[in-house]
């Protein structure tokens, strides 16, 4: 497992509560890397205020998350990457720490802010993971609404599926994938990802964002982690559920690091990994040469980068 392939980490910890974001791993130009670390630091505002009111690591990663999907400059929400169709298909997923449950909706089409569908159907479906059509439907039949496509569809966007389909491909997108993690003053920990996925995907791809066990995993025991990067080499490696089971061994940047190195030996594969670790410790890893994040804690630490 080289580790080499690591091209930045980050730690910080422990603390009595903590919370670390993610605006997604890649190549973001060096112009545009400020408003990545602006957006990141408002997201990890808005969790800290709900943690430092004595809220849940769950509710602070969907609020935080919820920023990162209103913001259009993600791959997440509002801003996301456009199919082989030209239509936006959204993944994310949010999972307590605490009692294992978790809930997710894949290949979802527009809704502003797909993490909190999936949180409801956590809270109120005995399901994990709901798709496409039968997602939209429980979204609806819950009171969320659907978007008209062109309030979330950027010209960026559009200029992205131009760009891929003239290169006959797929493409990653800079700064894409978004995710929080999340330990709270009750030492509960809590994962939240959301994704657009890859520019130019087949119609119904679905990445490792919504998937348990490889974008996002969350247990009190160990730790919480949210995964961006190449969706399909992280499903092979169940990367999130691998960097949690390493920090049972080890801190949570060394866990970041170890398990990238290890999915970029079996595949090839590249991207970042945040973790928030049972006693607050935060660590972060990524293999690009890019991955926005923002981190604060209880005792006023604040701390971002990309």
């Amino acid at each position: 497992m080289a580790e080499e392939v690591v091209t930045a980490s980050w730690a910080y910890g422990p603390s009595t509560w903590s919370i670390l974001v993610h605006g997604g791993a890649g190549d973001v130009a060096a112009e545009r890397l400020p408003l990545h670390v602006a957006g990141c630091e408002r997201a990890v505002a808005a969790g800290a205020a709900v943690l430092a009111a004595g809220g849940s690591a769950l509710d602070a990663v969907q609020r935080a998350v919820e920023v990162l999907e209103d913001d259009p400059c993600f791959n997440a929400g509002t801003g996301a990457c456009l199919n082989a169709d030209g239509a936006i298909e959204l993944d994310a997923s949010l999972m307590d720490g605490t009692t294992l449950r978790a809930g997710g909706v894949c290949a979802l089409e527009p809704f502003k802010n797909p993490i909190a569908i999936a949180r409801r159907v956590m809270d109120e479906s005995p399901h994990v993971l709901l798709a496409a059509e039968g997602a939209a439907r429980f979204a609806i039949e819950r009171g969320f609404q659907r978007a008209a496509p062109e309030s979330m569809i950027t010209e960026l966007a559009r200029a992205k599926l131009e760009a891929a389909r003239a290169k006959h491909t797929t493409e990653g997108w800079a700064g894409g994938t978004v995710g929080a993690v999340a330990r709270d003053a009750n030492g509960r920990v809590a994962a939240a990802t959301s994704t657009g996925g890859v520019v130019n995907k087949l119609a119904g791809r679905v990445g490792d964002s919504p998937i348990v066990g490889a974008g996002t995993y969350a247990d009190d025991t160990a730790a919480a982690c949210s995964t961006t990067g190449h969706g399909e080499a992280m499903i092979r490696v169940c990367l999130a559920k691998t960097a949690i089971d390493a920090v049972r061994a080890t801190s949570a940047e060394s866990a970041a690091r170890g398990s990238l190195a290890m999915m970029h030996a079996r595949t090839g594969g590249t991207g970042g990994a945040i973790l928030a670790a049972r006693d607050g410790s935060l660590g972060l890893a990524r293999t690009t040469r890019t991955m926005s994040w923002a981190a604060a804690a209880n005792d006023g630490t604040r701390a971002s980068g990309a």
